[in-house]
């Protein structure tokens, strides 16, 4: 090939070669944004799913009627409580006791034949969401089963437990009658007529496991049930409670959430004000 041929192939090829450069650059950046939209269209198919899978977690977790943990989620909280509170015990000076509550509500099945099961479920749905409001936020309450709920009180005493279970009585039997018909005339402070019968029991006094405990409890609500509800038992170590005197002179019956002097029958004793929920407990 002559040399003008030669400049002349190679000034061509010069002129095509930016063209081309352009070219691939451009198609460059048009691949970059297709992968970037990509990239968003995963990274929001994720988030989708990862608020999907937190929703069937909270769903598998909740019990359907009245909003709180169910019994799949109590198991499991009180067995990690269980050994929580065995660690700590192993690990430290001073123990951490677990307090477990069983409420039983008394006069549901009347609350039902009165106002029929729709009303009475959404007389329960309310009711528990109330008790959730008397707990911390590091304490558990969820449907045991029924009319029964269940309370797990980490790094609470006796003392501490019964506190909490005379605030549980007091805003049972505090509970007004809720989701009326429209031009339902009715007194809006007509109590729904409902009380708790709460068994006490704690970790380790009470038993060492999760099983142990619960049956512990169980049998201080069969106390409080006998009672007439509106009461709480605990069991005390190395046997069941003791029975209440009977008679018009007899004393109030252990954990009854009996009115002092100057107080209605609404109020609970040494409580003023109404309950609080908030600061820790002995």
């Amino acid at each position: 090939m002559s040399t003008p041929l030669l400049l002349q192939a190679l000034a061509v090829l010069g002129a095509a070669a930016p063209a081309a450069a352009g070219v691939t650059a451009l198609r460059r950046r048009r691949a970059g944004a297709a992968l970037g939209g990509r990239e968003a269209e995963l990274l929001a198919k994720i988030a989708e799913l990862t608020a999907e899978r937190d929703e069937l977690r909270r769903t598998a977790s909740c019990d359907p009627l009245t909003g709180v943990w169910n019994y799949r989620h109590l198991q499991l909280t009180l067995d990690q409580e269980i050994e929580r509170a065995r660690r700590a015990e192993a690990s430290t000076v001073d123990p951490r006791p677990l307090s477990v509550l069983m409420v039983e509500l008394v006069g549901f099945d009347a609350l039902v034949a009165e106002h029929g099961r729709a009303r009475a479920n959404a007389m329960l749905r309310d009711l528990a969401q109330r008790l959730a409001v008397e707990i911390r936020s590091c304490d558990t309450l969820g449907r045991y089963g029924g009319e029964e709920f269940l309370v797990l009180l980490p790094d609470t005493a006796p003392d501490g437990a019964a506190q909490v279970a005379e605030r549980l009585c007091w805003t049972v039997r505090r509970h007004r009658l809720t989701d009326r018909h429209p031009g339902e005339a009715a007194d809006p402070e007509e109590r729904s007529g409902l009380t708790a019968a709460i068994g006490l029991a704690v970790l380790p006094r009470d038993g060492g496991h999760a099983a142990v405990l619960l049956r512990a409890a169980d049998r201080a609500l069969a106390e409080a049930r006998a009672a007439g509800g509106d009461c709480w038992r605990a069991v005390p170590p190395g046997g069941p409670a003791p029975e209440a005197p009977a008679g018009p002179d007899a004393s109030p019956l252990p954990g009854k959430v009996s009115p002092g002097p100057g107080e209605d029958t609404l109020t609970p004793h040494a409580t003023t004000g109404g309950p609080r929920a908030t600061g820790d407990r002995p």
